[in-house]
């Protein structure tokens, strides 16, 4: 076994200080592979070399791997995108503050409970202000980690590796994980996928367009953002759909400010994007965010919507408008998490957390670099 740095153990269940990596993958180029001890690294040894014979291509005996990888026979897919296997999930270490649901046995966010059926919309004190603004400080951050890594022939499962450990590294615990039982600590939809789709050891394909959704909780506080990543070469239809999508994000971005309505959003985001051929997903909508991963106010992104609510002073909310090539219709997997559009087209997103100001908008998790514009504008 080779030394390793300061890391988490990949055994299921051990939060221990890994201080290990095994070195057959590290000769095949594996990322990640840590261990805390010899005994944690020979109880995974079955499920472990399966990373080995995928990274050289080899066929995989037995059910569950890329060859014969079948969870559910009698599923109708959309699109061409299947489901691959997935690591065993990550731990965070237990000095790492969390949510309430990261240690709930169903992942149930009680606290979102208890004001589930409040409408009322928190105003954030100044303090409470600052808390957001560090933890969507730190959300960028690890995205931009993530962003480095995102290239054709890599796995969303290393996507999701590298946001975990960059979450760690700034001592913030990955809200997805545990969250009604999500099993990563970042979403990545790829292609077809809307939105909430689980990383696994699927390589990402030249043409794919990728959404890697990172939101981190960091001293009581959620910071929330998403982007779609072009792989490689994408088609032109494809880079004109990721476009709109972040014009549709902008546009209504531009809107926020004291005293508007918070249905308006929905119509500003829906008639850029018909405008242009394209449809927006109605099944999933933007939401208030602070210390609760979400909460009021709903903020649907279709036109003619009943979001209640006026915008004022101290409101934080994310605004996060996918937009599908085809019908705006969608469907969801049997694991209970991926959204796929219903005729298997592509669907982009794109996401920020914002805070409503006395005389406009804070954008919280804006890029530092580039103006804030997106990473796939760096391709254009």
């Amino acid at each position: 076994m080779a030394s390793a740095a300061s890391r988490v153990c990949e055994s299921p269940g051990c939060n221990e200080i890994a201080k290990l990596q095994c070195p057959t993958c590290v000769k095949l180029g594996i990322q990640g592979s840590y261990f805390c001890s010899q005994e944690c690294f020979k109880g995974n040894w079955k499920d472990h070399k399966v990373l080995h014979k995928i990274a050289k291509g080899e066929g995989v005996e037995g059910p569950g791997y890329p060859d014969q990888y079948d969870p559910w026979p009698h599923q109708k897919f959309t699109g061409k995108l299947r489901p691959f296997p997935q690591t065993p999930a990550r731990c965070v270490p237990s000095h790492i503050p969390r949510p309430d649901y990261a240690t709930h046995p169903t992942g149930l966010p009680v606290s979102e409970q208890q004001v589930k059926q409040v409408a009322q919309i928190k105003t954030l004190s100044d303090e409470e202000i600052e808390g957001m603004r560090v933890a969507c400080k730190l959300g960028r951050e690890v995205l931009d980690e993530a962003a480095k890594v995102v290239d054709v022939g890599v796995t969303t499962d290393e996507i999701d590796r590298v946001v975990h450990e960059a979450c760690i590294e700034r001592d913030c615990y990955p809200s997805p994980l545990n969250y009604y039982q999500f099993p990563r600590s970042c979403c990545t939809s790829v292609n077809e996928v809307i939105c909430h789709g689980i990383p696994d050891l699927r390589p990402l394909a030249n043409g794919d367009i990728c959404n890697v959704d990172v939101t981190v909780y960091h001293r009581n506080f959620h910071g929330d953002l998403n982007e779609t990543f072009l792989v490689g070469d994408v088609s032109p239809a494809a880079k004109k759909l990721v476009q709109v999508t972040w014009e549709c994000l902008d546009k209504a971005i531009n809107i926020v400010r004291p005293g508007e309505k918070y249905r308006e959003i929905g119509n500003v985001i829906q008639k850029h994007a018909q405008a242009h051929g394209f449809s927006v997903v109605r099944s999933y909508c933007g939401h208030g965010i602070h210390q609760l991963f979400h909460t009021a106010p709903s903020i649907p992104h279709y036109a003619k919507n009943k979001a209640v609510g006026v915008m004022k002073a101290g409101h934080c909310f994310t605004i996060e408008p996918m937009i599908s090539q085809g019908t705006w219709r969608d469907e969801l997997w049997p694991d209970k998490w991926t959204a796929v559009t219903a005729d298997g087209m592509l669907s982009a997103q794109f996401e920020h957390t914002l805070l409503v100001t006395d005389t406009g908008v804070e954008i919280l998790t804006a890029r530092a670099q580039r103006n804030g514009q997106p990473y796939f504008l760096d391709k254009l």
